[in-house]
């Protein structure tokens, strides 16, 4: 990672080249998955199984494509302890922070003959999407949760989830135990654009859902954002990012650590440390190089470092807040000696971190919090995944024949204004005496 003063002309290239990453597709990604969609939509299950087999299980068949009930049951038993304790706690601690999200339908009778309100449904039936993961063999239990109960908490009768198999056609066991604990009725083997897909448009053996959820490759990303419209979606998801803020006090080797975090993710992933402290800059740079040597993913990580990491020493902590703000980041650490301060500060970020024992990976598998976060500068205008992702609001309204008089005539003139006189007709008809 390299050190730049900032405000300076290399700190603004380099900036510009994290923010630029954006969530930009090549044509022929895009082309490839729009055939894949429309494979899925027009042929059904025999796509799903002509897909699995190229590329994730070869003996998959219609008739496997759904994990039997006995098998998800049995998947509990052959996990150890240790992680079973570790998915209790973290279900426990997720499903209490997305318990407060729950709107409430409401009424108002304020204005006198008027019945005004919201009525608040969650959606039918839900897809939660689960990446594979070097084929299974390192399960992202957390995305299991962090998909389903919040849609189990809106009320979603139904929660299905996708997950690719095994090259044996195996659902690793750690997921099931998981799908089992948040209560998801049925998991499906199948992955990628094609899971998206059915779970969009509907197969025989999978259901359409009305809402489609979870992190994924460019593939499942261009997937989603082709089928947003048909069905609703969390948010169009680039790669993963995190922004540290640090003062002097701040632990070097810390921040190292989280930095690299990210990095180990993607080579499209970003990591970006802001300062007022030339020292701290000096010595998190010296830990960064030290620290990525050990790592089982150091290739994908200095790659990232490389393309996408920085050091930017600002004048004082309000200029790193300012630059966190432009940046809008998904993850932002604020390792200071007095994080609330600045906390009031922050505008735009995913989550925020507060201080040295708050590391983002807290974040990822047991605070609470979401973990599915806007990325790519788009947490300036959204948010992370919660329970409202699976309701939905209807407006009621209800007028006495009083109120109607009352506010008929106004409502007519606008109608006029934009000439739609059927409108403004459908108001004075009922104006008329007799």
């Amino acid at each position: 990672m390299k050190i730049y003063p900032y405000p300076s002309a290399a700190a603004g290239r380099k900036l510009a080249a994290v923010l630029d990453r954006g969530l930009t597709f090549r044509k022929k990604d895009t082309q490839s998955v729009a055939r894949t969609l429309e494979d899925v939509r027009k042929n059904g299950d025999k796509a799903l199984v002509d897909y699995t087999r190229r590329f994730d299980a070869p003996g998959m068949t219609v008739e496997t494509l759904v994990v039997p009930e006995e098998e998800i049951r049995s998947a509990a038993k052959t996990v150890d302890r240790a992680f079973t304790r570790a998915l209790n706690r973290a279900a426990s601690q997720i499903e209490a922070f997305h318990r407060r999200q729950l709107p409430k339908s409401w009424i108002a009778t304020d204005r006198p003959g008027t019945f005004l309100g919201q009525m608040v449904h969650p959606v039918g039936r839900a897809g939660v999407y689960v990446p594979g993961a070097k084929g299974g063999k390192t399960p992202l239990v957390s995305s299991v949760l962090m998909g389903a109960i919040p849609a189990k908490i809106a009320g979603v009768e139904e929660i299905v989830m996708a997950t690719p198999p095994m090259e044996n056609g195996q659902v690793n066991a750690h997921l099931l135990a998981a799908a089992r604990k948040v209560g998801i009725d049925k998991v499906f083997r199948v992955g990628s654009a094609w899971a998206v897909g059915a779970l969009a448009y509907g197969t025989a053996t999978i259901p359409k859902v009305d809402v489609i959820v979870g992190p994924g490759n460019i593939f499942v990303t261009l997937a989603k954002k082709m089928v947003a419209g048909t069905v609703g979606i969390d948010m169009i998801a680039g790669p993963s990012e995190i922004l540290i803020i640090a003062d002097e006090d701040a632990n070097p080797a810390w921040v190292a650590a989280d930095l690299l975090s990210q990095a180990e993710h993607d080579v499209l992933a970003s990591a970006v440390l802001i300062t007022p402290s030339q020292a701290l800059a000096e010595a998190a740079v010296d830990a960064v190089t030290v620290q990525l040597d050990s790592l089982s993913r150091k290739d994908i990580a200095a790659e990232s470092l490389k393309r996408f990491g920085a050091v930017l020493v600002v004048s004082d902590l309000s200029a790193a807040v300012a630059l966190a703000n432009r940046i809008a980041p998904e993850h932002l650490e604020l390792q200071v000696k007095a994080p609330f301060d600045l906390l009031s500060e922050v505008r735009n970020a995913g989550a925020v971190f507060l201080g040295g024992h708050t590391p983002e990976p807290i974040g990822d598998y047991i605070a609470g919090p979401n973990h599915v976060l806007p990325t790519a500068g788009t947490a300036r205008f959204s948010s992370a995944l919660s329970v409202e992702h699976f309701l939905k609001k209807t407006s009621v309204l209800r007028y006495s024949p009083e109120a109607f008089r009352r506010e008929a005539a106004d409502a007519a003139r606008l109608a006029e204004v934009e000439g739609l006189d059927a409108h403004a007709r459908s108001i004075r008809v009922r104006l008329k005496k007799g």
